[in-house]
């Protein structure tokens, strides 16, 4: 099934010049052909081509359906961009397809980068949703200070994965389903950051032997909950 996208949907659908381009130029539709169109809320809206001028499809839709989540687990990964941006953009690429709720770039003591082009961002998102064929978009919120997130209240499990060598719990399978990470930037969170997660009620957790770069700790955060909840 090939995917388009728009948040704006209304009997008449506008797609971005980029979407009107794949499918006049790449798939070659003709009016009277079927589009399948999400709007990344959990529908799925079924569309016909109506006219082709150029590069501008007008589109009519002509069913809606509503489609269930695909994992029943919340999970929210609050994570560190990294100084180099094409591996904060791989995460959130593989994230999206394994299956996140919502990703907070932090800012932490140890960042090297404070910024993310979240305009940017966000398009890897909705590639990202349309390759795996997932109906729900994944939030991106801001960059915030670690200190102003963790101050933040969250219903549910809240864990920080961080390299010290102390006691720490497993990401476990729980009747609650919402689940808080933390994932530091490369240097791994401070001392003083851990202390102050663990005084909000953070559990300090592992993510395996290996020590691993954010991205890829954040991509093991995202897989472990998905296979705890299969």
């Amino acid at each position: 099934m090939q995917l388009f996208y728009t948040e704006k949907i209304d009997e008449k659908i506008s797609l971005s010049n980029e979407e009107n381009k794949h499918i006049v130029k790449v798939l070659r539709k003709n009016v009277g052909d079927k589009i399948n169109i999400i709007n990344g809320k959990g529908f799925l809206f079924i569309a016909e081509i109506e006219e082709i001028k150029k590069n501008t499809v007008s589109l009519k839709v002509i069913k809606k359906e509503k489609k269930e989540k695909q994992h029943k687990y919340n999970l929210h990964l609050a994570i560190a961009p990294t100084k180099n941006i094409n591996r904060f953009e791989w995460f959130l690429e593989k994230a999206t397809e394994i299956g996140i709720n919502e990703i907070t770039p932090i800012i932490c003591s140890r960042s090297e980068r404070k910024k993310v082009n979240l305009e940017r961002c966000n398009r890897i998102i909705i590639s990202a949703i349309k390759q795996s064929m997932k109906f729900y978009r994944p939030k991106l919120n801001s960059p915030i200070s670690f200190i102003d997130f963790i101050d933040k209240e969250y219903p549910g499990e809240k864990y920080i994965a961080h390299c010290l060598n102390q006691k720490k719990h497993k990401i476990i399978k729980s009747k609650n389903l919402s689940h808080l990470i933390l994932i530091g930037p490369e240097g791994d969170f401070s001392e003083n950051e851990i202390s102050q997660a663990i005084n909000k009620k953070f559990k300090p957790t592992t993510l395996g032997n290996s020590r691993l770069r954010t991205e890829t700790a954040g991509v093991v955060a995202t897989q472990t909950l998905n296979l705890l909840f299969e």
